[in-house]
């Protein structure tokens, strides 16, 4: 009897452990989600570790196929690529030397956090909007570009010299136009912006 008691409370001692080590590691990884900083573009392979060359391509074709969402900024009409899943999130503008007057992205997420973009290989500057789930603007941006990954240059130092751009406050939506748009219309911080936010947030993968 005294050893079957002793089994059973030590067993269960080591299944508390167990189970606390688990839910230390599980929330150890969603901290270093949240803050995982996004770009117009991920230079890091590990960022897109379960999108292949295939499916980028599909991502990019669906893009220029449509994939896309009519915005109004101050009254004026933006007909913006949609990036509500992760690989397109990550892709971003990047790569592009110019941004229409009226085209830009609309990146939408599954839940609202506090986000911070860079500006990784993004060769023109970009204006980013953060916004809400309410679709209230949280901070406004200038993005602009950064000196190129140089050479002897590893990835955790140009990771690290590249400037973040917060949300200020947590953010379900981020908005990017070209450098300097949101300026000429006047947005800023507490404007409301019209979105379609339950079918938008349906739609972040």
């Amino acid at each position: 009897m005294a050893d079957g008691q002793y089994l059973k409370k030590h067993s269960g001692s080591s299944m508390t452990r167990i189970i606390a080590g688990v839910a230390f590691v599980v929330l150890m990884a969603a901290i270093v989600l949240a803050t995982v900083p996004i770009g117009c573009q991920s230079t890091d392979p590990t960022n897109l570790a379960t999108t292949t060359d295939g499916e980028v391509d599909r991502i990019l074709s669906a893009r220029s196929a449509g994939g896309t969402e009519v915005v109004k900024l101050k009254g004026r009409s933006f007909t913006l690529d949609l990036a509500a899943d992760n690989p397109t999130r990550m892709i971003g503008l990047g790569g592009r030397t110019e941004i229409p007057e009226d085209g830009g992205m609309l990146f939408v997420f599954p839940e609202s956090r506090g986000l911070k973009f860079v500006m990784r290989d993004c060769p023109v500057a970009i204006d980013v909007a953060f916004l809400d789930p309410l679709g209230t603007v949280t901070a406004v941006h200038t993005m602009e570009p950064e000196e190129p990954k140089r050479a002897d240059e590893d990835e955790f130092t140009y990771e690290n010299r590249l400037k973040k751009y917060s949300s200020r406050f947590a953010a379900q939506f981020a908005i990017e136009v070209r450098g300097g748009m949101l300026d000429e219309l006047g947005v800023k911080a507490g404007d409301q912006i019209d979105l379609d936010l339950k079918r938008l947030k349906r739609l972040a993968r």
